[in-house]
């Protein structure tokens, strides 16, 4: 599990570099995304353009990643492929997160 993480001014895009948010990798990611964000800008795009499956395991790491924001932070997502889309729709984490197509709508989409 890679994160890789980008400053663009007051937006910190953070990618995920894996195939998969599951079991095997929650707690690495959620490990990994609390040390990312220690010091983030006030809006942090999880950039999940390269997640093409995710488990409950990882819907829950990423929930409790946006819980270890710090204060000010905002957790937003972005480019999420068809059958991630469809996990955060059929579970209704759509209605928690900011959901963009791309991270370049994310960046156009200052207030969202």
């Amino acid at each position: 599990m890679e994160l890789k993480k980008a400053n663009h001014g007051a937006m910190d895009v953070v990618a995920v570099e894996a195939p998969r948010i599951d079991a095997a990798v929650a707690i690495q990611f959620k490990d990994q995304m609390r040390d990312i964000t220690a010091d983030a800008a006030e809006r942090v795009v999880l950039d999940l353009g390269q997640v093409g499956f995710i488990d409950s395991s990882g819907l829950g790491a990423i929930v409790a990643a946006m819980k270890s924001m710090p204060k000010g932070s905002k957790l937003e997502l972005a480019g999420l492929t068809p059958a991630v889309d469809k996990v955060f729709r059929m579970t209704r984490m759509d209605t928690i997160f900011a959901i963009h197509p791309s991270v370049q709508d994310a960046k156009t989409d200052a207030g969202a």
